[in-house]
């Protein structure tokens, strides 16, 4: 079911709240057509009798975090054409953001830590598509800057540069296009105006999230995870 976070004005509340809408909007979508299989622990329901038939966490109780998603990954396999996403203004809970960056990070670091564990395959591929992307986004402009390389595309010739920032308005505007039914569904289309700016430091922080995510560690609860 639905989740979005309760923002302020500040910048970091604003990001939170776009990134999250994204990513439930990607969560609704990928469920309801079979794509593969995602979730929040904030809101998400499930029977005993489904949760008794695979176990409960066994198997999953030895991982620090994630286990809602991984939990719902067990059901899934067993019960693919029983798991819903509940597209509806009436079920959606609010939830607080990270109030500093320290915090923003060890979050989203945690939730990046579980991406291999996941049982559902599909979406492993998807995450390292979408990390490898947004790594070519990063260093792209790096090596245009040190090697001026020209590229041959579709009878153009484009620069390094000229194809990164190509790739970046491409990136937003395509975000933007799914983003906005999903912020119009949330009552956040105010927020849409900051999505451009706030496209590098989304580049940036999954870049960094992801690579701690999985080599890094985090605070949870007043616990170093590694």
């Amino acid at each position: 079911m639905p989740v979005v976070y309760n923002c302020g004005n500040r910048f970091i509340e604003i990001f939170q709240a776009l990134d999250f809408m994204t990513l439930q909007g990607i969560t609704g979508a990928s469920v309801y057509k079979r794509i593969h299989s995602m979730c929040n622990g904030a809101n998400l329901a499930y029977t005993k009798k489904a949760f008794v038939e695979v176990n409960g966490f066994k198997g999953i109780d030895n991982i620090a975090s994630g286990d809602d998603m991984l939990l719902m990954h067990k059901i899934y396999k067993q019960h693919p054409e029983k798991v819903f996403f509940l597209k509806s203004q009436e079920v959606i809970v609010q939830t607080a953001p990270m109030r500093t960056l320290k915090d923003f990070f060890n979050q989203r670091i945690r939730w990046a830590s579980k991406a291999d564990k996941y049982d559902d395959k599909r979406i492993v591929g998807v995450l390292l598509l979408v990390y490898l992307f947004n790594v070519l986004l990063l260093i792209l402009p790096f090596i245009g800057i040190i090697k001026n390389y020209q590229l041959s595309i579709i009878n153009y010739q484009l620069s390094l540069l000229q194809l990164w920032l190509t790739l970046i308005i491409c990136k937003t505007i395509i975000e933007l296009i799914f983003l906005f039914p999903v912020a119009s569904f949330f009552n956040k289309k105010s927020l849409l105006w900051l999505f451009p700016l706030a496209q590098p430091f989304h580049i940036l922080y999954t870049v960094i999230a992801g690579w701690l995510g999985k080599f890094g560690s985090y605070q949870w609860k007043e616990r170093k995870v590694k």
